[in-house]
């Protein structure tokens, strides 16, 4: 009977998790998953564990979590793992070639993105404000590069126009299990490396970090590009403006034709039933649904219950 593979998890966030119970569900050995230590979260900022370790700790996985692999003990801690292979999803740190070339075929890593494209941090984020019409999931054979390795296998999506970031987050994360479910059971059974292909040179972009600072909208932006802008930072760090004398959070929001009479950008157009219009630099934006300070999110309908004003200046 064939050893099973022995595969190290490396991964923090929830969407890595799928991916974490793909490897089970491929029936090969993970000897231990490795994830970011616990952080301050909550009102009480109480060190919690990453999504990835209470997924590991639920299966009865060994959990591991150096700050880096720097120290000499944390790689002799891995190499004494003896892993067939390493699989990376959203770890959150750079791995050295001393860690890289300890597993017997590698390290693999699952990227939310059609790459070369949206290399980075925030691929899912970044696609959407962009415009992208599709999307995507790769499967890399890593190397010290920024995600510039060789790709093993990919899956696109369908038009992702209307999508957003929590959408195309769920949506990816699924993709990205597959893909490793489908490859690793290709691994075991051929014990070597996968064909991959080489990134090409063309179409790099690169998928900078969230700043929460970004979620305040430009009104002098199109209409599209903050519907765009919306739609990506839904459900984090969630779009944000001044509309009517108060500060308010926009969690759902489309682009429309502007009035043919030029008004000012961040100027509300109209109170309708269901919905705020708010002039912008080209277009107008349509706000459906919204939250307001220290509230909850709620539809636009309901916010126009209590601002009377409102109401009766969009009648």
């Amino acid at each position: 009977m064939t050893d099973s593979l022995r595969v190290v998890f490396a991964g923090t966030p929830e969407f890595a998790v799928p991916c974490l119970k793909a490897c089970n569900q491929a029936g090969v050995d993970v000897v231990a998953v490795y994830t970011q230590p616990d952080r301050p979260a909550g009102r009480g900022r109480k060190l919690s564990p990453s999504p990835v370790k209470q997924a590991a700790l639920d299966a009865g996985y060994r959990v591991e979590q150096p700050d880096s692999f720097r120290a000499a003990a944390d790689r002799a801690t891995l190499a004494g793992l003896a892993p067939d292979l390493m699989v990376v999803v959203a770890y959150g740190l750079i791995l050295s070639q001393r860690v890289l070339d300890l597993p017997r075929f590698g390290c693999w890593n699952v990227h939310a993105s059609l790459l070369p494209r949206w290399r980075g941090a925030a691929p899912i984020q970044r696609a959407i404000q962009a415009g992208d019409r599709h999307s995507g999931v790769c499967l890399m054979q890593m190397e010290k590069g920024l995600d510039t390795g060789p790709v093993i296998d990919r899956i696109a999506t369908a038009d992702i126009s209307r999508e957003t970031g929590g959408g195309l987050h769920d949506q990816l994360c699924q993709y990205g299990a597959t893909l490793l479910q489908r490859q690793l059971a290709l691994l075991a059974a051929a014990r070597e490396r996968p064909s991959s292909e080489a990134q090409p040179g063309e179409g790099v972009e690169y998928a900078h970090k969230i700043d929460k600072a970004e979620a305040a909208i430009r009104w002098s932006d199109s209409a599209l590009a903050i519907e765009r802008q919306v739609r990506a930072f839904n459900p984090w760090p969630v779009a944000e403006a001044d509309i009517a004398g108060e500060r308010l959070r926009i969690w759902a929001a489309e682009a429309i034709a502007g009035p043919a009479q030029a008004a000012a950008p961040g100027a509300l157009l109209g109170a309708n039933r269901d919905s705020l219009d708010v002039a912008t630099g080209d277009g107008a934006l349509r706000i459906h649904e919204i939250q307001r300070a220290g509230g909850r999110r709620l539809p636009v309908r309901d916010y126009l219950n209590a601002r009377a004003d409102l109401r009766q200046a969009g009648a």
